[in-house]
């Protein structure tokens, strides 16, 4: 059976120690003896009901600054989780305003591969191609820095994710491929923003 001494619960806690505040006037530091009633406890004169009271608080305040702080962990995963998601629908709309914005130019890039595909015949359509040409370039440089690329065609094997056939060979063997792109497809950022419109034949495999 654990013995106690003859001490009070008052003198118990005072045997503690001292606490340290800081006066907010000066900003001296102050030292005061740790007591019942600084800490708000009335404890009773019984040192074993004393120290019975003492543990039991030690152990609430445990179970609080644990549970404090599972609230607080909790609360900063929400918080890290609705920072990712903020993050991934921003990113989500950027994509869909770039894919509506590149979408709405694809007539126009249609018009300058019909334009650019036709001959010069003098010297002054010569010139007016090779401004076309150069226009073309710097437009497809720009789209190019944000993900927007063609999808190859003629010579590649066909490729019914990329590729959009509009004539076949009824019959014949070896690797189909495709011979004539009729209208060119584009990527933005890996997706497929328009298959390529072609002709496909077989090629002689391997």
């Amino acid at each position: 059976m654990t013995e106690h001494n003859d001490q009070g619960g008052a003198e118990i806690l005072e045997d503690l120690g001292t606490a340290e505040h800081h006066d907010l006037a000066d900003g001296e530091v102050v030292t005061q003896p740790v007591t019942a009633e600084s800490l708000g406890l009335d404890l009773p004169s019984d040192p074993a009901a004393a120290v019975d009271m003492l543990l039991g608080e030690i152990k609430q305040a445990r179970d609080d600054a644990g549970d404090y702080l599972d609230r607080w962990q909790r609360a900063a995963a929400d918080l890290d989780n609705y920072r990712k998601r903020a993050l991934r629908e921003q990113a989500q709309l950027r994509n869909v305003a770039s894919e509506r914005v590149v979408s709405s130019l694809l007539p126009v890039l249609d018009s300058f591969s019909a334009a650019l595909d036709l001959p010069a015949e003098t010297e002054g359509e010569q010139r007016l191609l090779a401004g076309m040409r150069g226009t073309h370039a710097q437009l497809m440089d720009v789209l190019a820095r944000e993900g927007f690329e063609a999808i190859p065609a003629v010579g590649e094997p066909f490729d019914p994710e990329v590729h959009e056939a509009v004539s076949a060979p009824s019959d014949g063997s070896g690797t189909l491929e495709v011979i004539h792109e009729l209208r060119r497809g584009y990527r933005l950022g890996g997706r497929v923003l328009r298959p390529a419109l072609v002709a496909v034949g077989y090629g002689e495999g391997e």
